[in-house]
């Protein structure tokens, strides 16, 4: 039970779609507009599929329990399955009480042959699954997830994606998502964890589902080789989607003294042109005023995605905003941190631009009200540190 590209195509053009009897209607009779979109077409497919197929799962995970009081975070971001996952033992040496897997957790688009059944995302999470090293991990570490483009099925895809609905299923069965994400579209998620003073809210967003699509750049021999799209200006563009904003704003309201908010792409820095909140400029200025109204208390964002990592910073109407990107866990596209730090230049950078595996970690400081962040590499040397309070 296969579609192809062709026929995903056709069924994302099929809304609205002419319905008519076999008969011909009376001249008089007025066509009738029947608005059908690829995942309603698609579910008596996956319906079928899901009793056929084994549905991968990561294995057990501790629950962090609600009364814990954290101190440490880790995440990563950019885990290729087919590579070696020694990165797991070093993270782990760390002792963590948490790790976010903030997207690319696998690379499932790797091989695809545009079947709806994501069979290549399927297996790269089978893949995922079976290494020990990452199962000794998740036995002990509890984990949150969210997603990026290659874990949700198509390289750069967003909203118009015709598959996500199974690319979600998958997600939320391997990583055993709760009720609450598994009862809505997306994988958007949060969790206040903490007794009062020493809360922490943990806001994982999902930058796929809904976002609409991205603006390209006409490619000339001139153009530096800093991404493909260009940022749009249109008001009706969306990252997240209206619903999904709705809830980011609750989540905000609610009280808590440190939030960690995860966006799978960067949101500061606007010196590339690779996916980012930079791409939507409108979106991006609406999550900085999002954020800046918050309910009061400590603020650090994660992001993942560039397969290089650094610590970046912002002033929005007075307050200085901080954001620490860490890719990749085990797929880095060099190691050469300098050649890295001069192909980007960016005013938002206080750091390097560290191209080799590495892996984060925030620190809370309740005493002295202070965040660290602090970039590894999978040797667990500091590559970079960065300390501020709130």
């Amino acid at each position: 039970m296969r579609l192809s590209l062709l026929a995903a195509t056709a069924l994302a053009i099929a809304a609205p779609i002419m319905a008519h009897d076999d008969e011909p209607a009376p001249a008089r009779t007025a066509p009738v507009s029947v608005s059908v979109t690829p995942d309603q077409l698609l579910a008596p497919y996956y319906e079928a599929l899901r009793q056929q197929v084994d549905m991968p799962v990561a294995g057990p995970n501790p629950a962090l329990a609600p009364a814990t009081r954290l101190t440490r975070i880790a995440f990563g971001s950019c885990n290729h399955q087919s590579a070696p996952q020694h990165m797991w033992a070093q993270i782990a040496s760390a002792n963590p009480q948490l790790f976010l897997m903030i997207g690319d957790n696998v690379y499932g688009d790797n091989g695809w042959d545009a079947d709806a059944g994501l069979e290549s995302l399927r297996r790269a999470y089978a893949l995922q699954a079976s290494h020990p090293e990452f199962a000794s991990f998740r036995a002990k570490v509890p984990m949150m997830a969210t997603w990026d483009d290659h874990d949700y099925g198509l390289n750069d895809a967003g909203g118009n994606f015709p598959f996500r609905r199974w690319g979600e299923e998958l997600f939320e069965t391997f990583w055993g998502s709760s009720d609450a994400v598994r009862s809505r579209p997306g994988v958007y998620e949060s969790s206040i964890t903490g007794p009062e003073g020493a809360r922490v809210q943990v806001i994982l967003l999902d930058t796929r589902y809904f976002r609409s699509d991205l603006k390209r750049a006409e490619w000339t021999k001139d153009r530096p080789p800093l991404g493909g799209y260009l940022p749009d200006e249109s008001l009706d563009k969306t990252m997240l989607g209206e619903t999904q904003w709705q809830w980011l704003e609750q989540e905000l309201a609610k009280p808590a003294d440190v939030r960690i908010l995860v966006s799978s792409t960067q949101v500061i820095t606007t010196a590339h042109q690779f996916e980012g909140w930079t791409n939507m400029p409108v979106e991006r200025n609406r999550l900085l005023e999002t954020l800046k109204n918050r309910e009061a208390s400590g603020l650090v964002i994660l992001s993942g995605d560039r397969h290089a990592a650094g610590i970046y910073k912002t002033a929005h109407k007075g307050e200085t905003m901080w954001e620490l990107t860490s890719s990749s866990l085990n797929l880095a596209f060099g190691n050469d941190n300098d050649r890295s730090t001069a192909r980007e230049p960016d005013a938002a950078r206080v750091t390097k631009f560290f191209s080799e595996e590495n892996y984060g970690l925030v620190d809370i400081d309740w005493k002295a009200k202070a965040l660290t962040m602090t970039l590894k590499s999978n040797a667990s040397a500091t590559l970079a540190e960065q300390t501020f309070n709130w």
